[in-house]
């Protein structure tokens, strides 16, 4: 069972909110923190964008032993599109 403390705040006219003191202390809101905002399943998550967020996604896209990066994947593909397309150049100079 998953518990929740709740705190309410009121949305101005404007859209804006006000993170109540307690999670702003708890999380180290500051002036000027980014927050990403998410929806999930009829309800919407406030994620602060702070130093620990960012350094929680290190070594998510780490390579197993052997595996190519995305992008020397794409370089070897260009590499490959390069030399056939030279091959064709050199074959339509030759006729």
């Amino acid at each position: 069972m998953v518990t929740m403390k709740t705190a309410s705040s009121y949305m101005t006219s404007k859209g804006q909110v006000v993170i109540p003191a307690r999670l702003r202390r708890k999380y180290g809101l500051k002036e000027g923190t980014r927050l990403n905002f998410a929806e999930e399943e009829g309800r919407f998550i406030v994620q602060p964008v702070t130093k620990e967020y960012i350094s929680s996604f290190c070594g998510i896209f780490k390579l197993k032993p052997g595996e190519k990066s995305a992008v020397q994947e794409h370089l070897d593909d260009r590499a490959k599109e390069r030399a056939r397309e030279n091959r064709e150049i050199g074959a339509d100079r030759k006729k």
